[in-house]
């Protein structure tokens, strides 16, 4: 599984602990035994290979990937092009405009927020079909956690975006001081209205990008 360089260097000592060894025999497992895994091998990488460890400026946690057919692609909350989008997605998307004016776009892909430093984090990177969370407790966590870390500690006025507890209990321990964490309930149908619109997410955090002196997040799709 390709890793770009400047994650690779500061995560080796992740990649090649023993419970991502345990982790890696599980899905070489899971895969001969016939069960489907997403997002395809190739892609349990595609967060940190499309948002390089020094072009991050936000981060977005998200839990597991989505587990129907041709949804994932290594990115929280992102489909891949055509298919339809997910409930969350589009409440994510109807708060994009209310927020910034961006129209919904046609695609779920958020590759392009990717391309532009949103690094698009899903705390557990595989999934069985047609079970959610089938892969938690299996090691991603402490690889996902590790990288929390690493950007806590290693750069500065990053923003955090933690919809929902979940998130929010994933990435505690980010330094406040040295970054901006924005915090809301989860976009999910079940809890969106309890606190997720009009949140403003996205202008806020191009708001903190500024006022440090970095360039703001293109949101536009």
């Amino acid at each position: 599984m390709k890793l770009e360089a400047g994650w690779k260097s500061r995560l080796q000592s992740e990649l090649d602990n023993d419970s991502m060894k345990k982790l890696t025999a599980f899905l070489q497992k899971e895969s001969k035994s016939g069960k489907t895994i997403y997002p395809q091998g190739d892609e349990y990488f595609a967060a940190f290979n499309l948002t390089p460890l020094d072009k991050v400026k936000v981060v977005i946690v998200g839990q597991d990937p989505y587990h129907g057919p041709g949804q994932a692609h290594g990115l929280c909350f992102s489909v891949r092009e055509g298919v339809r989008f997910p409930p969350s997605l589009l409440n994510i998307f109807k708060e994009l405009k209310s927020d910034m004016g961006v129209e919904i776009p046609k695609s779920g892909s958020l590759m392009k927020w990717a391309e532009h430093g949103v690094l698009l984090l899903n705390a557990v990177l595989t999934v069985e079909d047609g079970k959610a969370a089938a892969h938690s407790g299996k090691g991603w966590e402490q690889f996902t956690d590790r990288v929390i870390h690493v950007l806590n500690e290693e750069r500065e006025n990053l923003v955090f975006i933690l919809w929902g507890a979940y998130a929010q209990k994933k990435a505690a321990f980010v330094d406040r001081k040295k970054h901006f964490v924005i915090e809301s309930v989860h976009p999910s149908p079940l809890s969106a209205h309890r606190g997720f619109f009009g949140t403003k997410p996205f202008s806020k955090a191009n708001e903190y990008l500024t006022s440090k002196g970095k360039e703001p997040v293109d949101w536009s799709l």
